[in-house]
């Protein structure tokens, strides 16, 4: 947020300035709306019962801030800025009159303040919020003839226009091996290996780059890479959470996540299936697995608690993450009020409510520590290919009571509190003007309908912006999760309606709009920042250069089997328990009785699966992945905010599975190469993806020499090192010889450049 107001408060001093020499048109949406949001709306804005509290003084709509409070004074007055109300306060040096009050420790700068007098004299013009309004295409800028040859489609010439505007200019191309590196992470969450690396570089084709992205899109890891990205959003957990964190069957759901990225399936039909694929006609086993994704929020079974109050928390967190994901909305503000930042009222939370609550579940169960848990209303999931019952897996989806559950508005939101005169009914939010598509059941069914309408305003955008925050780093929009007045200014908003109207025009093909941004210029381009980019956009929103960024844990460790050879390729299946330190769940757990109450590690390849697969238990999630800052899943959670702690340091240097794939990486380096200069090479190549410096090279002999003296003299140390992990150990090689090349590939894996993306 200081960021978001940072900015803003930059956008004002510039619209100021402008308008003072020129008399240039203000634009409310970008220049005066944040203003009032973060500065106003808390107390003025749409939440009426506040605002009434305070004589009616309301600033969130023309019609409002025109007429008179109950004093009589008007808060804003078209074309005269020193007759509205507004003005006087925000200039007042009387601290009971000043606005806004000093208890509330927010202030309007200088420039705003002569921005939102500017605006009052050109007439106070409103618009409705930019996302609220139906995308659409736009005119693709022209570009000056440099640019345009820069240019490999659509969304360079968007991208061109700002960066020419602000003084500044793409970077050239990335080097052939850095771009397969990079679209082979992004795309399959693995890097390339040296044989697919030089087989792109002496591609002398036009099309080479086409051809990587095409066989990327098509690899069955594509939907696992995607598949970590929406997990994250829809909560995916192995256990069901809150003091006893029983085991519970999810990993089916997880699997038709992953069949249905590398299928393709159409976005609009991957968001219906998964609200209300039980309610469709001929609804498939498919089609109610998907529903998973509405019961993936935690569930009690406590002594003590009460089946009302925890029925009403499972909705809850069911609308929550639904408006979160699927609308970049903040729902739960409008829990106990109505919004107080955006014009969804507490009617609005309670007829989303209604959609959602009808289905045959308790708040509390009975206890049953001693098998996972699918919590009524289940399905027993059957593998394909499978016709034995007793193997069907029980998972809790979703399923209609045969007539629906009559809600109402909760004062406060407290489960206990039903208002009475207030039913809750079914209907989309108001302020959207979207009603139900003709022909549609007022029903689970029809509201993920209405989420996916060409012109519904959000759905197109949110989805969008989530992919090219999975590309780039960071969205067009950088507040993933909200998306209404408090979110920050999309850095492209032409380009991101461009693209949201394209997607939903293409059929809602994600595999054609990821190829788009992918094969764009602007993703191909270098890493490298320059000293006028540094100055002129020091977060690089204008995109002048390819954003680095640290990979997930998940990555960092699949990346490190992967290059050892000890990755399993398979897909798909029930989770797995690797390496982890022992004790810990026991130490952390609360009760003896839990299933989860003792960790029970693998053997073999369930050691090696991608971490995608890695049993995520909520009270103790996977602590190699939480370093790196991975969610427990107990919330939906869209963006993931990238650190750098010295914990991150210890997991590289220490942790059992990455000590385990420098071993396996040395064993695999010796038989591959049989010169030092050669063997360090290949294992730097391996890892970073590009060839090594002579200065690298020779840092890393120094490296190796030293871990040969070290071991040389001292060859139990070697022994014990080498007994880090359950995979085989090469015997033919000695102890100490090999000690030192896991300790050269311990260092090779813990480089920066190998943790980073370029």
């Amino acid at each position: 947020m200081v960021g978001f107001v940072a900015e803003q408060s930059a956008q004002a001093k510039q619209a100021s300035q402008a308008t003072e020499a020129g008399n240039t048109p203000i634009d409310f949406a970008r220049e005066i709306r944040p203003i009032l949001s973060d500065r106003c709306f808390a107390c003025h804005g749409p939440d009426a019962a506040a605002s009434d509290k305070l004589g009616g003084f309301r600033l969130d709509s023309f019609d409002h801030a025109t007429a008179p409070g109950e004093s009589g004074a008007v808060p804003i007055v078209p074309g005269r800025p020193e007759a509205s109300e507004l003005i006087r306060r925000i200039n007042s040096n009387n601290p009971n009159r000043v606005m806004p009050p000093p208890q509330s420790h927010l202030t309007l700068t200088a420039e705003e303040k002569v921005l939102l007098t500017r605006w009052i004299e050109q007439g106070a013009a409103y618009t409705d919020h930019w996302a609220y309004q139906t995308p659409k295409r736009r005119a693709v800028p022209k570009a000056e003839r440099s640019l345009a040859a820069w240019a490999q489609n659509d969304i360079d010439l968007f991208i061109a226009a700002r960066m020419s505007g602000s003084g500044l200019l793409p970077s050239p191309q990335a080097d052939r091996a850095t771009l397969i590196r990079r679209a082979s992470l992004d795309l399959t969450g693995l890097p390339p290996t040296p044989r697919q690396i030089d087989a792109f570089v002496n591609d002398p084709s036009d099309d080479a780059y086409e051809k990587v992205v095409d066989r990327l899109l098509a690899s069955p890891h594509f939907g696992e890479r995607l598949a970590l990205v929406w997990l994250d959003a829809a909560r995916y957990a192995d256990t069901i959470g809150y003091q006893l964190d029983h085991e519970r069957n999810s990993w089916p759901y997880r699997q038709w996540v992953v069949n249905a990225f590398n299928d393709n399936l159409p976005y609009d039909r991957f968001v219906v299936y998964q609200l209300a694929g039980d309610l469709l006609d001929g609804a498939t086993q498919e089609h109610r697995l998907a529903t998973a994704f509405c019961r993936m929020h935690m569930m009690n079974h406590e002594g003590g608690s009460i089946d009302e109050e925890f029925r009403v928390e499972n909705v809850a967190d069911r609308i929550e993450t639904i408006a979160t994901v699927f609308m970049g909305q903040t729902y739960n503000c409008a829990r106990c009020h109505d919004h107080k930042y955006d014009p969804i009222s507490q009617d609005d939370y309670f007829s989303l409510f209604a959609y959602f609550s009808s289905i045959p579940e308790k708040g509390v169960y009975t206890n049953k520590a001693a098998q996972a848990i699918a919590y009524p209303p289940r399905m027993d999931w059957m593998p394909p290919g499978v016709d034995d019952p007793e193997r069907a897996v029980p998972i809790s989806v979703m399923q209609e009571l045969e007539e629906p559950r009559q809600e109402y508005v909760l004062s406060r939101g407290a489960y206990d509190q039903k208002l009475m005169d207030r039913p809750a009914v079914r209907r989309p939010p108001g302020y959207l003007g979207l009603p139900l598509p003709e022909g549609v059941a007022n029903n689970r069914l029809g509201f993920a309908q209405w989420l996916v309408r060409p012109d519904h305003p959000l759905t197109s955008r949110v989805h969008v912006n989530r992919l090219w925050q999975m590309l780039f780093g960071n969205g067009i929009v950088r507040t993933p999760e909200d998306f209404g007045s408090q979110a920050q200014w999309p850095s492209h908003p032409d380009l991101l309606d461009h693209l949201a109207v394209q997607f939903v025009e293409s059929g809602w093909d994600q595999k054609a709009l990821i190829r788009q941004i992918v094969t764009s210029a602007t993703y191909r381009q270098r890493a490298t920042r320059t000293s006028e980019a540094a100055e002129l956009d020091p977060e690089n929103r204008l995109l002048s250069h390819f954003p680095r960024r640290r990979m997930s844990g998940e990555l960092i460790r699949d990346q490190a089997l992967f290059v050892s050879g000890l990755l399993s390729a398979r897909i798909g299946g029930p989770s797995v328990r690797p390496y982890q330190p022992p004790g810990l769940w026991r130490e952390l757990s609360m009760r003896k009785d839990s299933s989860t109450h003792t960790y029970i590690q693998d053997e073999g390849e369930g050691l090696y699966r991608r971490s995608l697969y890695t049993f995520l238990k909520r009270k103790v999630p996977p602590p190699q992945m939480s370093s790196f800052g991975a969610p427990n899943r107990e919330a939906c959670v869209v963006r993931r905010d990238v650190t750098n702690t010295p914990m991150q340091a210890l997991v590289l240097w220490n942790d059992e599975q990455l000590l385990e794939a420098a071993r396996a990486l040395a064993q695999r380096t010796l038989g591959e190469a049989d010169r030092d200069e050669a063997r360090l090479s290949l294992m730097f190549r391996r890892c970073t993806g590009r060839t090594a410096g002579d200065q690298e090279l020779g840092v890393l002999r120094e490296a190796l020499a030293y871990y040969r003296r070290r071991y040389n003299g001292a060859p139990e140390d070697a022994e014990q090192l080498l007994k880090q992990g359950q995979s085989p150990i090469d015997a033919s090689v000695p102890a100490p010889e090999l000690a030192a090349w896991m300790m050269v590939g311990n260092v090779v894996l813990s480089l920066d450049e190998t943790i980073v993306r370029d």
